[in-house]
């Protein structure tokens, strides 16, 4: 039997390669140190839900270059697998992995009917890949958290990327920007979007906007509680706060707001759509 037709007419055989790609690459963001593993189970976990919700209406008639593009694809990805890795590969592998299988599966007319899948998979890390390299927002933090200081009653002032406090100072590099935070809250915007649609453009404009705003002050509280730290010499307390668990408090806090701020939204939205029906069906009722 001919395997190319075997793949596109057997949805085993689809499946069991979407689940070798997983598999693999969820292996590989287990040995890295950032918490791209945690984001890769999310995404996977996600993306699959989408999958499976509309496995029934799925059009798998594929094309032959189409099958044997997506299986050149799949080859690309094991053999960079068993090579050598970077977070650049292990950041693109999702979307490349969605795009082999979603051409393999329903050529290259189908690939519209992973729309949202690949649009999830490409937010995964590819804008972190792209943006963090080109922009730097270090200065902006580092001006923002001397206002707040300031405000609060500090004696501070701001030099290039660095907060001054009569006592010492903090520098804030590119990592500590808060650029990453906002980023990482922007993906997690697209996957509520996805998953948990806002029909109104505004809606979605606002939750956007909310993402940026929120990661970039919170990063700027943490950034002043460190300055604040350090012109006490507390060498401790600026650990736990830069790289100890304190630095994941304010990461959980912004993505907590945003969380409450998306639920309040998608319920307003419902709960007026929910007010209409009623009103249109007492107007047919009376009518």
């Amino acid at each position: 039997m001919n395997p190319i037709k075997t793949i596109k007419s057997n949805q085993f055989w689809l499946l069991g390669i979407a689940s070798g790609l997983i598999a693999i690459h969820v292996t590989l963001t287990s040995r890295q140190e950032s918490n791209i593993f945690v984001w890769s189970i999310i995404f996977w976990i996600a993306t699959s839900f989408l999958v499976w919700r509309k496995r029934d209406t799925l059009n798998l008639d594929s094309s032959f270059y189409a099958t044997i593009l997506g299986l050149l694809l799949v080859a690309i990805i094991l053999f960079r697998s068993s090579n050598y890795l970077s977070l650049t590969f292990i950041g693109i592998a999702p979307f490349v992995s969605a795009l082999a299988l979603s051409l393999i599966a329903s050529g290259f007319k189908g690939i519209k009917q992973y729309k949202q899948e690949l649009i999830l998979l490409f937010f995964f890390n590819i804008p972190h890949i792209v943006i963090l390299p080109l922009i730097d927002i270090s200065a902006l933090t580092a001006k923002f958290a001397t206002y707040m200081l300031w405000y609060l009653g500090f004696e501070a002032s701001v030099e290039g990327v660095s907060v001054v406090l009569p006592q010492g100072s903090v520098v804030v590099y590119h990592g500590c920007s808060g650029l990453s935070n906002i980023l990482n809250l922007i993906r997690l915007t697209v996957m509520f979007l996805i998953l948990f649609p806002l029909k109104g453009s505004k809606q979605k404009i606002l939750v956007f906007s909310a993402s940026v705003v929120i990661a970039f002050l919170t990063n700027s509280m943490r950034i002043a509680v460190m300055a604040i730290l350090t012109a006490a010499h507390n060498q401790v307390g600026f650990d736990y706060w830069h790289k100890g668990k304190g630095s994941l408090i304010f990461p959980i806090i912004s993505t907590a707001i945003l969380g409450i701020i998306y639920y309040f939204l998608l319920t307003r939205e419902n709960n007026a759509a929910t007010t209409v029906t009623k009103i249109q069906t007492q107007e047919t009722l009376d009518g």
